[in-house]
């Protein structure tokens, strides 16, 4: 499963050249020109990343990062900020707006991947081979198998990706075509309720302990996987 990265730079060679580099390397990589693009751009399904240059038609990179922190759906979305200026203040400025790292130009393509993969390992360090755990739930994706407190879980095999992609990516909220897309991949055609589907078979797969509860539905956004359960109304 490709990451989509947005490449949000106004000279064109170089965003062509940044969007080549992170195509050969396995990304999926989307462009924009400028802030209004950047916004257009930052819809369901979100990017993985932002890369995002400093001086912009209509604004700075900055602005655009505080602006992407501040909403809910955004906030979580890595920035990385490409910019010709290394001055601490500048980077201070960037730091306190929510950017999480910088690459100074000029910049090679090694340097900008392995950025890149260094900020993705901090936002979602769990490597796709390890065994993941969350409260008694746990699964091996090497082996295929998954287990709550021991006892074997019978689960399909998109009932299977999905519940690793969930404990991979835990108190998120994520849209169902974004689910779509982190799960069953960009280059297959389903329709979005298909996701409901395949999340009512899971929940039934994870149930008798609770761990349904953590399969969470977040009206008018998506589903998130948590163990903080809602609290009941007083009134119930």
């Amino acid at each position: 499963m490709s990451r989509k990265i947005l490449v949000v730079e106004d000279e064109a060679p170089i965003r062509e050249m940044i969007s080549f580099v992170l195509e050969q390397n396995g990304f999926n990589a989307i462009e924009a020109n400028d802030i209004e693009q950047a916004l257009d751009k930052v819809q369901e399904p979100y990017p993985d990343l932002i890369l995002l240059d400093w001086m912009l038609p209509g604004g700075t990179g900055v602005s655009l990062a505080k602006k992407l922190k501040q909403n809910e759906y955004t906030r979580n979305i890595p920035v990385i900020m490409l910019t010709a200026r290394s001055d601490e203040d500048d980077k201070v400025k960037g730091f306190e707006a929510g950017v999480d790292d910088y690459v100074t130009k000029p910049f090679s393509p090694k340097e900008l991947i392995a950025r890149i993969k260094a900020v993705i390992r901090r936002v979602s360090p769990t490597s796709l081979e390890e065994e993941v755990e969350f409260h008694g739930l746990k699964l091996d994706p090497v082996a295929h198998r998954a287990a709550i407190n021991g006892n074997s879980l019978e689960l399909g095999p998109t009932e299977f990706r999905l519940l690793h992609f969930f404990m991979t990516h835990t108190e998120r909220v994520y849209s169902r075509e974004q689910l779509l897309d982190n799960v069953w991949g960009t280059n297959i055609y389903v329709e979005d309720r298909t996701v409901d589907v395949h999340i009512r078979r899971l929940r039934k797969a994870i149930s008798g302990e609770g761990h349904e509860e953590f399969v969470q539905t977040v009206r008018g956004a998506g589903y998130r996987f948590s163990s903080k359960l809602k609290k009941q109304s007083a009134l119930s």
